[in-house]
């Protein structure tokens, strides 16, 4: 993905609230396959990290990416944001 793509990423998913939410219990297989299963209605989400997680978000974020095959667009203190473009029909338009 190259920066140009990341930055129009970024832009939508600015206004965007989070979807899911990762708490004490950090990366769960539930969590991950409630991401798997939120990438079937979208193409971008943005995920917040809880303040009682001790997990780094950036580690969150990799690990996530890996197991559901999305790259990360960005990771601001506690928020996350993954991309993953639909196999069918492609909702977003990368530049």
């Amino acid at each position: 993905m190259t920066s140009k793509q990341r930055a129009y990423l970024k832009s939508l998913a600015h206004d965007l609230e989070p979807v899911l939410h990762v708490g004490k219990s950090s990366l769960t297989p539930e969590v991950t396959e409630a991401v798997r299963e939120a990438f079937n209605t979208r193409e971008l989400l943005k995920i917040g990290v809880l303040k009682n997680c001790m997990d780094d978000p950036r580690e969150i974020a990799e690990m996530v990416a890996e197991r559901t095959h999305s790259q990360v667009v960005q990771v601001i203190g506690k928020r996350i944001v993954l991309y993953k473009p639909d196999k069918d029909k492609p909702k977003i338009v990368l530049p």
